[in-house]
């Protein structure tokens, strides 16, 4: 899974429509924005509908604010 677009983000918790990489499907779920989440809980997402998780390529986003910056 991936993200494909942030719909709100509060402090450093957001919501987002992820997107499965290899069959198309979507799914809203929230989240949380730090470096641990970006880079090891959305590539092991595994899709409800595939049932794959990110492939070798998957490129993690940035965090919105800095890494130990208290929001």
């Amino acid at each position: 899974m991936r993200i494909k677009e942030i719909i709100s983000q509060h402090r450093r918790d957001f919501k987002a429509i992820f997107e499965c990489e290899h069959c198309g499907h979507t799914e809203t779920k929230s989240g949380y924005d730090d470096a641990n989440y970006h880079q090891n809980v959305i590539p092991t997402m595994k899709c409800s509908k595939c049932g794959k998780v990110a492939g070798e390529n998957y490129r993690p986003l940035t965090t919105k604010y800095p890494e130990g910056m208290q929001v």
